[in-house]
């Protein structure tokens, strides 16, 4: 790929950046590699950046490079403790958008005292990959209108923001949801990446405060603890004191916290 050179105004002996390859850049000093630029969109469409620089004058000249080329809104997420690196993005113009807490959630259900915990009456859970998908959709959509009713989905998690097509569903595999006889009430998403991650726990808004949601945590993490799992993991936004009195009930601990910035 063809490759043009930016050299930022803020200084005579400035970094060389170099654009490598779509949404990629290098930045150069002397023909040493000494930084690297990326964006990406995510699955609901948003433009996520990200730097990666031994010094700040190679995180500033990438960062004013990227700016210049991509469309705003940019988005980044950063570890709060990385305190250099949220300092950089800061200078760069970005503010922070939502500050979000991250979990590690025992699966072993005499620790989560989830051992007993059955499903309301009248209600069963349906174990992930055996959701009727349109059934599935439909108690997805209707969670997503109530939510953004109410709080609105800067309170959820950043991967649950509606896509451009319309499309809310990540993977209907990857879901398990509690069932009355004729309609789904509340879905629970479990993703085993690096470590098991629990990306979404809700219940329909006339379903809440009957167990619920403690009854698809128990299937989940009681599944996860079989498989042989000791832990996995969730983020909860900073605001919502509902989901994090759920999952500190049930002896989870916070342990870092992201910050998501956007510019």
């Amino acid at each position: 790929m063809n490759t043009t050179p930016f050299t930022s105004g803020l200084s005579e002996d400035a970094v060389l950046i170099t654009r490598v390859a779509d949404r990629q850049w290098h930045a150069l000093d002397d023909d040493l590699v000494v930084g690297r630029g990326h964006a990406e969109h995510r699955p609901d469409g948003r433009l996520f950046v990200s730097v990666d620089a031994w010094q700040d004058a190679a995180f500033d000249r990438l960062a004013e490079a990227m700016l210049a080329e991509l469309p705003a809104p940019l988005y980044t997420v950063v570890d709060e403790a990385d305190v250099e690196l949220t300092a950089g993005w800061l200078r760069a113009g970005f503010t922070v958008r939502r500050r979000e807490w991250e979990y590690v959630v025992p699966t072993d259900p005499r620790v989560t005292g989830l051992e007993a915990v059955l499903p309301p009456s009248g209600v069963t859970i349906v174990p992930a990959g055996q959701a009727d998908e349109t059934l599935l959709r439909a108690v997805d959509r209707a969670i997503r209108d109530e939510v953004e009713a109410a709080a609105g989905w800067q309170s959820m998690p950043a991967e649950v923001i509606p896509r451009p097509e319309g499309d809310t569903l990540v993977d209907p595999s990857k879901y398990a949801v509690a069932a009355a006889p004729d309609r789904y009430l509340g879905l629970i998403r479990v993703v085993p990446v690096h470590r098991p991650r629990i990306g979404l726990v809700a219940v329909r808004a006339g379903e809440q405060r009957r167990g619920v949601a403690r009854a698809l945590l128990a299937h989940a993490l009681g599944t996860l603890h079989r498989s042989g799992a000791a832990a996995a993991w969730t983020e909860v936004h900073e605001s919502n004191q509902a989901a994090r009195a759920l999952f500190e009930g049930i002896g989870a601990r916070p342990v870092s916290s992201n910050l998501e910035l956007v510019r």
